[in-house]
């Protein structure tokens, strides 16, 4: 596992990729927190970091499928997939050092944001009027989003040879996953009566729950959970087209 996780970091890191992600991850997070009028924190009369954990999913849903799309998908279409079969490793091996190293890269886009934390930390009135409860579970909870999104991201490129494909695929599973519940408990027909039920199948009810700040092991287990279930279909599916 160690091998294939230090080939997927190094394999980001020696072309675009890795540096492409973590621009786009801060110069959008930056946009959004101290340029755009409607949600600049300049623009606020109270120090927060919630443009970053609110608008942080929204990009995460672009970004990892980008990140996750060639980890099974280039692989099989250049044909080097099999390579990875003539070495003492098993499919849990490969899928557990690729589903790290993603997610390595997507903390590693993270970090920079502690500037922002610090900017805003200076900014309070007084210093330090900050909710650092809040600001370290929403941490926390975009961190377990994160691990989700890889998970299901890896799952798509699975599937298919072609990386726009997997793409696409990932893109609109982290998006039914994460939203789709939410919206669909804001039906009429739904409302008062299974709603709750409804929401609590998504990730955003349970990201929001840590967000908060409310760090309890029914939201931890969701996300293992789903982590856990996309890693074993994945799995599945390898050995399926590779057996």
């Amino acid at each position: 596992m160690i091998s294939i996780y230090k080939k997927e970091l190094h394999n980001f890191f020696s072309s675009l990729i890795g540096y492409i992600v973590m621009a786009v991850f801060i110069t959008s997070i930056g946009l959004f927190m101290w340029v755009f009028s409607d949600t600049s924190v300049l623009d606020y009369n109270f120090a927060t970091m919630d443009q970053l954990f609110s608008i942080g999913p929204l990009v995460f849903l672009f970004l990892i499928p980008a990140v996750t799309m060639s980890s099974f998908a280039d692989e099989r279409a250049k044909g080097t997939i099999e390579l990875l079969y003539t070495k003492p490793l098993t499919t849990n091996e490969i899928i557990l050092g690729k589903y790290f190293a993603s997610l390595t890269l997507v903390i590693i886009a993270l970090i920079p944001t502690l500037i922002y934390l610090y900017s805003i930390w200076e900014l309070g009135s007084p210093k330090g009027n900050l909710d650092m409860g809040s600001v370290i579970g929403s941490y926390i909870g975009l961190l377990f989003l994160a691990g989700a999104f890889v998970a299901i991201g890896l799952f798509a490129s699975a599937f298919s040879n072609n990386q726009i494909i997997a793409f696409i695929v990932a893109a609109f599973l982290c998006f039914a996953v994460h939203w789709s519940f939410y919206y669909i408990s804001a039906m009429p027909i739904f409302r008062g009566s299974f709603d709750l039920f409804l929401q609590k199948l998504g990730m955003n009810y349970h990201y929001t729950n840590i967000s908060q700040g409310l760090i309890e092991s029914k939201d931890i287990v969701y996300f293992l959970s789903v982590i856990g279930l996309f890693l074993f279909v994945t799995k599945l599916k390898i050995d399926q087209r590779e057996g």
